[in-house]
């Protein structure tokens, strides 16, 4: 399960409202880096220049407060900085000060992603604030089968999790973009 929000930073008085359309733009992009991290990842390349590029497009970090709770992290919950969302994305060994508990998400433990699917229960849109929730699938390079992400509780069964992700507000993707 996945909740996002997208959200202004800056004044938006002459900036139009997010539409149900960027919204979903926003999801097919994220979806996209995560293929393309992974197919880096698998092709012996820089994924992890190809994760910061990713994240320097999709997430607000250095412009505003990113709230990020990963998938499976349970001993850093959350991510505030553009660091502790790498050791995520990548894993620990491949940035400083990782976390331990992250093998890394975006090329799936080593065996990478072929494709990732949103379907959204409900996108809900306010004026300059959008709210999705729904499903993401996700299909396996190494062995083609499609699932959400589960993350182990404490009472160690196994169950599908909440991504919880504020990415780059859209209306300064707009201004950035503008530049």
């Amino acid at each position: 399960m996945f909740t996002a929000c997208l959200q202004p930073a800056i004044s938006t008085a002459s900036i139009a409202e997010i539409t149900e359309e960027e919204v979903k733009s926003v999801q097919a992009a994220w979806a996209n880096a995560i293929k393309s991290i992974s197919k880096t990842y698998l092709d012996g390349g820089d994924y992890v220049a190809a994760a910061a590029k990713a994240a320097g497009e999709l997430y607000g970090y250095g412009h505003t407060d990113v709230l990020f709770k990963p998938t499976k992290a349970a001993e850093a919950q959350f991510r505030p900085t553009a660091s502790d969302a790498m050791s995520y994305f990548v894993g620990h060994k491949a940035v400083e000060n990782g976390y331990l508990e992250d093998a890394g998400f975006a090329i799936n433990g080593g065996k990478g992603w072929s494709n990732v699917v949103f379907d959204n229960h409900k996108i809900d849109v306010s004026g300059n604030v959008a709210i999705a929730m729904g499903n993401y699938f996700f299909t396996s390079a190494a062995d083609g089968r499609s699932r959400m992400p589960t993350a182990r509780c404490a009472s160690s069964s196994t169950t599908p999790q909440c991504h919880t992700a504020c990415p780059q507000p859209l209306q300064l993707q707009r201004l950035l973009k503008r530049k």
